[in-house]
Order: structure tokens, then C-alpha cells, then sequence
């Protein structure tokens, strides 16, 4: 039972991913869709602003100040269905880059690398090869992000919105299971005696580690 609840959790996140992706982009290649672009672009942030308001130790000012922002957008309505394009570009880039630097972080002297981090959750215990591998790992997923980063930049500023559109909301993901599956596969290659745990559990890590 605990498992079918789980797997239909992953699959309603999935779908719901999924849906918002293919809307997000209707709304960046058809015209007269303003309105909806600017809930879908603004829906991310408003409901992270919601969350961290609600959960700050001074609620009740935050979440005046939550209502004030939202005011402020409100009365900028106008000029948000004009640029609403930029939103969804400050969401997607500002992520990778947010991510480029979360991971770069870990990597500073007397830091533990963030995929260090990730393998001591899988494994427990951290072996000398271990750790010099997650390091690496931990620098080819800054390098990862920060391409990202810039590909969506340069994207959004040389190409048609469509074209932006299709690979922030089509191609953000498939390339991050790529990542997993190539990184998956080097270690094997590289350290075909290490202990290796499942691909989704490596999935798993990541997901649960920023959040902390």
C-alpha cells in the first residue's frame, strides 16, 4: 500500500510537471494567452514567497509583506503581460544559476562537496576513493548548471521565444536524467568495484539534500 501511494505521488508530480511545462509553452507561442502567461510565470514565485512568509518566524509581518508584493504586482499588471516572457526566463536561469552556485559552494576548503553529501546518505560511510569521486561529481554538476544557466541566456537573447520555450520546458529535464544516467555510467566504468547504489536513489539524494 505504502508503495502504490508513493508511485502515485510521483506519477500526480509527474503529471502536474508535465502540464505545466506544456501550458507554460502554449503560452509562449500563441497569442492572446497574456493573462494565463503571467499566472503561470508568477504562480513559482508567489507560492515560494507564500511558503517561506508562512513558515518565517515572524509570520504575521511576512506574510503583510507577502500581501504588499502581491499588491504591487496587481498594480503592475499591465506592464507584467507585456514581459511575462522575462519572468519565465528569470524563473528557469535564475534556477540553474541558484543551483550552479549552491553546489560551487560545497566545494570551498573545509566544506563537504554537495554529491559528497549525496553518497553519505546512499552509503552511510564515505571511502577515500569515494570522496575524491563525489568531488569530482560535485564540479561537473556546477559545470552542468552553470551551462544551463547560460544556454538559457543565450537562448532567450538570440533566438524566437518558441524556440527558448521548448528548451526550458522540454529539454530542462530529459537533460538532467541524462546527467544522471552519464554519471552513472562513468562510475561504473571508472570504479567497477565501488559499491554502487540504484540510479533513483542518486535521485533520490539530490532532491531531498537542497531541501534540507
Amino acid at each position: 500500500m505504502f508503495e502504490a501511494l508513493r508511485l502515485g505521488r510521483w506519477i500526480a508530480a509527474g503529471a502536474l510537471a508535465l502540464g505545466y511545462a506544456l501550458l507554460a509553452h502554449h503560452t509562449n507561442t500563441a497569442a492572446g494567452t497574456a493573462t494565463l502567461g503571467v499566472l503561470l510565470a508568477l504562480a513559482p514565485l508567489v507560492l515560494a514567497a507564500l511558503s517561506l512568509a508562512w513558515h518565517a518566524r515572524r509570520r504575521i509581518a511576512m506574510l503583510a509583506l507577502f500581501g504588499l508584493g502581491c499588491a504591487a504586482l496587481a498594480a503592475n499588471w499591465s506592464v507584467l503581460t507585456h514581459h511575462y516572457d522575462r519572468i519565465y526566463w528569470f524563473e528557469h536561469a535564475g534556477t540553474e544559476l541558484i543551483l550552479c552556485l549552491t553546489f560551487g559552494r560545497t566545494l570551498a576548503s573545509g566544506r563537504e562537496p554537495m554529491c559528497t553529501t549525496f553518497a553519505r546518505a546512499v552509503h552511510g560511510t564515505i571511502t577515500p576513493t569515494l570522496a575524491r569521486y563525489s568531488r569530482q561529481v560535485t564540479v561537473a554538476w556546477v559545470g552542468f548548471f552553470g551551462a544551463m544557466a547560460a544556454a538559457s541566456t543565450t537562448i532567450f537573447l538570440v533566438a524566437p521565444l518558441s524556440v527558448w520555450s521548448a528548451f526550458a520546458n522540454f529539454f530542462t529535464a530529459p537533460l538532467i536524467a541524462a546527467m544522471f544516467v552519464l554519471e552513472y555510467l562513468v562510475r561504473r566504468y571508472l570504479h567497477p568495484h565501488m559499491e554502487h547504489a540504484h540510479i533513483l536513489d542518486a535521485v533520490k539524494a539530490f532532491w531531498k539534500a537542497p531541501a534540507g
